[in-house]
């Protein structure tokens, strides 16, 4: 798995996120472009602002016991898969402020480095290593920008 908190892993990944155009197309799916950007993001937000509530502990304790392993580890996700519902952008979205805030987020994660994840608490799966978060963070953008082909 590549490494999102190095400088020429996150250049090469906003370069990919350059060569998105409003008109991109996804190989698979139904997102939009400017959804897609738009749900990547989700990820980000739910470690730098309070917009999405964290799950209750019953639910917490289901997600670490369930779904942490198949975001946290190194296999890549499988096309079609199912999505979380505070992931799902149902409305249309502006694709230049979306491909904005998402680069700045991934500029954010690149400054703040990977000392600063190393046992931070995730919203849902509890504390993660340095290399769960990595892997929960680029295989998730390398996903979403694959299925647009870039």
């Amino acid at each position: 798995m590549k490494n999102i908190f190095t400088v020429e892993v996150t250049r090469e990944v906003i370069e990919r996120i350059n060569n998105l155009t409003a008109s991109s197309q996804p190989n698979w799916g139904k997102m939009s472009v400017s959804q897609m950007l738009a749900h990547c993001c989700v990820a980000y937000e739910m470690i730098y602002t309070n917009k999405h509530p964290r799950p209750k502990a019953f639910v917490r304790m289901l997600l670490k016991t369930f779904v942490k392993k198949s975001v946290v580890n190194n296999k890549p996700f499988a096309k079609n898969g199912r999505t979380a519902p505070q992931f799902i952008i149902a409305e249309e979205r502006i694709f230049d402020a979306e491909k904005k805030r998402l680069i700045d987020f991934l500029n954010k994660t690149l400054e703040l480095g990977e000392t600063y994840f190393d046992g931070k608490e995730s919203h849902s799966f509890g504390k993660l290593t340095i290399a769960e978060w990595n892997n929960s963070f680029y295989k998730h953008i390398d996903h979403h920008l694959t299925q647009f082909g870039v």
